[in-house]
């Protein structure tokens, strides 16, 4: 991998996983998620992950939501915007991709195949639920695949590519380096890469630091120096795994959408806690924290002032 001279910090706003009954502290509406990421970027994030909900919490693909967010971020911070199109499993790909392809982000995220993507076990958790949608929600993903074929990756690839947009690649599984490899074999994924190594999701990879270790051994292979790492892991692991992903020179994420805790049992209070607790663990460790500008730099993103739709 290309070691990292300064460690990038993204930051998961609220993503579309955990539901408002576990926390009163998720960012759920448009002026909260916006709110939540400049919090996160004061405390030195140069990358916030955004995905969109109703004011009730349940995840959105609508573009007038994400604009509302957006603006919200640009009016106050030149930080480096990662639009998701993994949405939620609810969603078809059309409506994945509507706020990607209206706003034409830096930077967006891709999963890297179809897998059982399980958080079902909320249910088991929250023993007062705040609204009728969100316990059907959480089951639901038992019984519904994440899908993301070869053909809608190449859809994705292409589609947003035109455009200027580069990719975080979200690798579930070492599975998803051979996939990732396949796409920069025929040309539709161009170095350097953003390999995102998640973690700990039912489904997907466990989290174990071996395996961490292993997926950087199998992507150093695979990619050589053409690529860039991050690293996290979901729920009570997310510090962990993040401080080792920094010691292995690669970059970190964190935040409420991966996880809600800041300690044993603590929720954390915002996004901002979670980035400023990452950011003395990697000082701490003789680390440095990029910019949005760093961040630009070493991802090859095109800048803010390039093409980009508001």
């Amino acid at each position: 991998m290309r070691a990292a001279e300064k460690v990038i910090i993204t930051t998961a706003v609220t993503g579309s996983v955990n539901v408002p009954s576990q926390s009163p502290h998720l960012p759920l509406s448009a002026g909260q998620v916006a709110e939540a990421a400049l919090g996160a970027i004061e405390a030195g994030s140069a990358i916030v992950h955004l995905h969109a909900r109703h004011p009730d919490g349940r995840p959105t693909f609508e573009v007038e939501v994400f604009e509302r967010i957006i603006g919200g971020i640009t009016a106050h911070s030149d930080a480096v915007l990662n639009i998701t199109t993994g949405g939620s499993t609810a969603m078809t790909m059309e409506q994945r991709l509507a706020a990607a392809v209206r706003f034409r982000p830096e930077l967006a995220s891709l999963n890297m195949g179809s897998m059982n993507f399980v958080f079902a076990g909320i249910a088991d958790k929250v023993t007062e639920w705040k609204h009728d949608w969100e316990k059907p929600y959480v089951l639901n993903t038992y019984s519904h695949p994440f899908i993301n074929t070869f053909e809608t990756i190449e859809h994705t690839l292409r589609t947003l590519g035109e455009a200027g947009t580069r990719f975080e690649y979200e690798c579930y599984d070492i599975g998803h380096l051979y996939s990732l490899a396949y796409f920069l074999d025929k040309g539709l994924a161009r170095p350097p890469l953003l390999i995102q190594g998640v973690f700990g999701i039912l489904g997907g990879i466990g989290a174990d630091h071996d395996n961490l270790d292993h997926m950087v051994r199998i992507a150093d292979r695979l990619f050589g120096d053409d690529y860039s790492f991050s690293a996290f892991a979901a729920g009570r692991d997310q510090m962990e795994f993040a401080a080792h992903s920094a010691r292995l020179g690669g970059h970190v994420r964190v935040g409420l959408e991966d996880s809600l805790w800041i300690g044993r049992g603590r929720l954390a209070e915002s996004n901002a806690q979670q980035v400023r607790k990452i950011r003395a663990v990697i000082e701490d460790q003789g680390g440095q924290i990029a910019t949005p500008a760093d961040a630009r730099e070493m991802l090859a993103l095109r800048g803010i002032d390039d093409g980009r739709a508001t």
